[in-house]
């Protein structure tokens, strides 16, 4: 069927298509600009690195396996030295790097037992978890006693930080835990619980690449639940570690002087990082 349409549609036609290439030109010129600057560098050795699936910070499947992993690569690279990522579950990816598979491993919590194996980098990542909502049900909290009588969602396992873990065992709130955010989104829109808690770019990331038709409905609440940093580990009984370590604290502290750090992190607010066959990418 041909069907004429008169200027003024096809007007706005032409319009949403040129802000739509637009938009995705700029997600592309975002994270190949920052790639741009290492060609000039001439790379004499390279590491393998162990990592966890956690996108939009790591992952095999995204743009430069990641925001984290993109700036890790530039790091390292800056010193000539390019790094291989090998993607394992998180305890494999730890204990393999205690055997001397890998010269590092990426990227974790501090946790004093951890000290014992592993030499901590200068942070890499600061995590900040708040907590999403249904916009139709209206949430403001400022201190965990405003969380009393709320049914809360959470992640399997998963310590929300020791004020908020204390009020959940004296019973302050009720707490319904399950294996993925996706699935805490889902019971949000469904109205199952009234809130949980999750890393804001993991949230967000999971709702545009996986609920793309949900976005519009959930917010997040200004007031972080928990900021935690990240960090890169290197193996103790590695006799490189202490260089290697001693390399990319110089290099990261350069790229936060610079303000390059934060070039990464602008990108991955800007949607560079999402995977190419996702709703938004479509």
């Amino acid at each position: 069927m041909n069907v004429m349409l008169s200027a003024k549609p096809r007007y706005l036609i032409y319009t949403a298509s040129l802000l739509l290439m637009t938009l995705l030109s700029n997600y592309t010129y975002a994270i190949d600009t920052i790639h741009l600057e290492n060609k000039n560098h001439t790379i004499t050795t390279s590491i393998n690195m162990s990592a966890g699936e956690w996108p939009p910070f790591l992952s095999k499947d995204l743009p430069h396996q990641g925001v984290v992993a993109h700036l890790i690569t530039d790091i390292f690279a800056q010193a000539n030295i390019k790094v291989n990522f090998t993607f394992l579950p998180w305890p494999r990816a730890y204990h393999d790097t205690i055997n001397d598979k890998y010269a590092a491993t990426a990227v974790w919590m501090f946790e004093p037992q951890r000290t014992d194996d592993y030499l901590y980098s200068d942070p890499v990542l600061n995590e900040r978890f708040v907590f999403f909502y249904h916009k139709q049900h209206p949430f403001d909290w400022q201190s965990i006693k405003d969380l009393k009588g709320l049914l809360l969602g959470g992640g399997l396992a998963y310590s929300y930080g020791k004020e908020f873990d204390k009020a959940e065992k004296e019973g302050v709130f009720d707490m319904s835990r399950v294996s993925t955010t996706e699935q805490n989104f889902k019971r949000l829109a469904m109205g199952r619980i009234d809130a949980f808690a999750e890393e804001q770019s993991v949230g967000y990331f999971t709702l545009t690449s996986k609920l793309p038709k949900l976005v519009d409905s959930i917010n997040h609440h200004s007031k972080p639940l928990l900021i935690n940093q990240s960090f890169l580990l290197f193996p103790k009984n590695n006799k490189n570690s202490e260089q290697l370590r001693s390399i990319f604290n110089q290099q990261l502290e350069k790229f936060k002087q610079t303000g390059r750090y934060q070039t990464y992190f602008d990108a991955l607010n800007n949607g560079a990082y999402q995977p190419r066959h996702s709703a938004l990418a479509d």
